[in-house]
């Protein structure tokens, strides 16, 4: 079964513990991420003196879902609920949002999942090898930003075709940048030059599409999480009804088991693109949801716990990019009723987030859930990451106005059902995960032997829930040498 810390070299953990220590670095536990409060005070103290996107390593406990953006400390997860008004069904949707990570996005703890695990037992090395992260989206922004408060040096891997934000706040923070053909998914070519660095024993690939970090991290702090809005926002007849997520790495979606293990009769859509469908019916395809790279299906996720797919079109997405961000959008949305509390929230979705919201008006439409339904999405980054795409937009169609805004709403809104939706059997999570195969084995080099290991939910259960202890341990012991 996956450990995140198989064996240890006692010489190199040494050496990067005084490294970090040299640097004035404190390694938050898990435990901590999940649960803020618990940071010793003196340095709650220090934290709430700086911003949040600043290069300092005290922002490393500021990987959590808890930020107050008031007071410069924790509180409550960050979490908007969109109003029917807006969705159109009677369900309640409740998202956790990421913008108030630093970086803007809650892919920052994935590649601290990831790179942690390595750090703290001595199988990287930042004196002599470059950390790699290969990413279609944020991640690869996330492991940048964490390699420079933990004084790593950081090589991103990405498609060339994704916004210009994501280049150019990388080359600022003094990221590598290697750029591959294509867009979100081209996620072969990534492995590719992956696999073309990996010989050389100066990199330390970081692939979060096959890092057990990447899952164990949202298993643990973002379903926490989220189980615990859900205990905040529930009214008495409420019950957990679904988890909706994009697979993108498939590390959010793990998210989805832990609200399992608390709630067991609550469901995971799985989201992904109607123009890449992999899940749904095997298809591929381009699309342009940012950050949910497709033609494949990831190492790390948990197939079988996985309830039905819902397939969102890319252009919804992106038209409802611009009716929730442009002034025509809101007047027209404010003339429907819905208020300028939300309003001012809507920009809070980027891209993949607004997929997200899509898939969960789909779920909710196909069983027919009502206002006693709660379902719980992730918006993974905000409208800020995507400026140049509404710029460009603006640039090829036109100002935006009234008469887009009402034909977008009716469209994209009023007209969501629960097409390319598909409601998992035992066979169809079978013929999923056996997809697994042919990029993993065939491919990356997996053994068959894990991959039908895989299919067993005891060897999710140990990755998700037996690696805590040891881990929070090993960053301990670290931080105390």
């Amino acid at each position: 079964m996956p450990k995140l810390i198989p064996h240890k070299n006692m010489d190199i953990i040494r050496k990067n513990a005084a490294r970090c220590k040299a640097h004035g670095i404190i390694l938050p536990t898990i435990s901590q991420q999940m649960n803020p409060h618990n940071i010793p005070l003196e340095l709650q103290n220090r934290i709430k003196e700086i911003g949040l996107w600043d290069l300092n390593p005290l922002n490393l406990f500021r990987i959590t879902w808890k930020n107050d953006m008031e007071t410069g400390l924790f509180g409550a997860p960050n979490y908007f609920e969109i109003p029917p008004e807006i969705s159109g069904v009677r369900a309640r949707i409740v998202g956790l949002v990421g913008k108030y990570f630093p970086t803007g996005a809650h892919k920052v703890g994935a590649a601290y999942g990831c790179l942690l695990p390595l750090l703290v037992s001595g199988a990287f090395d930042p004196e002599t090898q470059k950390s790699v992260w290969p990413s279609t989206g944020n991640y690869c922004r996330g492991g940048a930003f964490d390699a420079a408060l933990l004084d790593c040096p950081a090589v991103a891997v990405l498609p060339e075709g994704m916004s210009e934000e994501r280049f150019a706040w990388l080359r600022e923070i003094g990221a590598e940048i290697i750029l591959t053909p294509g867009s979100e998914s081209n996620v072969k070519e990534i492995y590719d030059k992956c696999e073309e660095l990996s010989h050389d024993p100066h990199y330390t690939i970081l692939n979060h599409f096959e890092e057990p970090g990447n899952s164990f991290w949202n298993y643990q702090v973002t379903g926490s999480a989220l189980w615990e809005t859900f205990q905040h926002i529930k009214k008495p007849a409420n019950r957990l009804s679904a988890f909706v997520s994009a697979t993108g790495s498939a590390g959010t979606i793990a998210a989805g088991d832990y609200l399992k293990k608390m709630s067991p009769h609550t469901m995971i859509t799985a989201a992904e693109a109607m123009e890449c469908p992999t899940m749904l019916n095997n298809g591929f395809g381009e699309h342009r949801i940012e950050g949910i790279g497709d033609k494949h299906i990831p190492w790390v996720h948990n197939v079988r716990s996985t309830d039905n797919v819902a397939a969102v079109r890319d252009e919804d997405c992106i038209r409802l990019l611009r009716l929730f961000n442009e002034a025509a959008g809101h007047e027209y949305l404010h003339r429907q009723g819905v208020g300028f509390d939300t309003l001012k929230k809507l920009p809070l979705m980027g891209i993949s987030s607004i997929g997200n919201m899509l898939a969960a008006i789909k779920t909710a439409r196909y069983y027919e859930l009502d206002e006693n339904d709660v379902l719980l999405t992730c918006f993974t980054d905000s409208a800020s990451m995507y400026a140049s795409r509404i710029e460009k937009l603006k640039k090829d169609k036109g100002d935006y106005d009234t008469l887009q805004a009402a034909i977008d709403m009716e469209g994209c809104l009023n007209a969501q059902s629960y097409d390319n939706f598909l409601e998992l059997s035992y066979q169809d999570k079978k013929r999923i995960h056996h997809l697994k195969y042919f990029t993993w084995v065939e491919q990356q080099g997996r053994s068959e032997e894990e991959l039908n290991m895989q299919w067993d939910p005891q060897y999710w259960i140990e990755t998700f829930e037996n690696n805590l202890e040891e881990l929070d341990k090993a960053i301990e012991e670290f931080n105390a040498l």
